[in-house]
């Protein structure tokens, strides 16, 4: 036996004002008893002893604490770069926009 009916499929249909042929609700009727039985099946698996996740893995902190380290100075930073202003990496302007 379907879990859905065709005359489910038109009810909803109208429901929801979307209009749809004989064949469309002929269709739709099958496909959402795909999706439902589905879904049932799902649901067979997750029994009462299975507690309620919303990760399969427990989740920890995977960050590094913060560190200070020895860096570039700005000097050298920017010895590399081809255009340079003010202390700061020169780039093309983009999208018109005024400097």
């Amino acid at each position: 036996m379907a879990a859905i009916s065709r005359d489910e499929v038109a009810h909803l249909a109208r429901l929801s004002r979307i209009e749809m042929s004989a064949d469309e609700l002929d269709h739709m009727a099958s496909e959402l008893d795909q999706i439902l039985g589905a879904v049932a099946r799902v649901q067979e698996a997750a029994g009462a002893d299975v507690p309620p996740t919303s990760h399969p893995l427990a989740l920890r902190n995977v960050f590094r604490d913060d560190v200070v380290k020895p860096s570039l100075t700005n000097a050298e930073a920017l010895s590399g770069a081809p255009a340079q202003d003010e202390e700061r990496f020169k780039v093309p302007q983009i999208l018109g926009e005024a400097e």
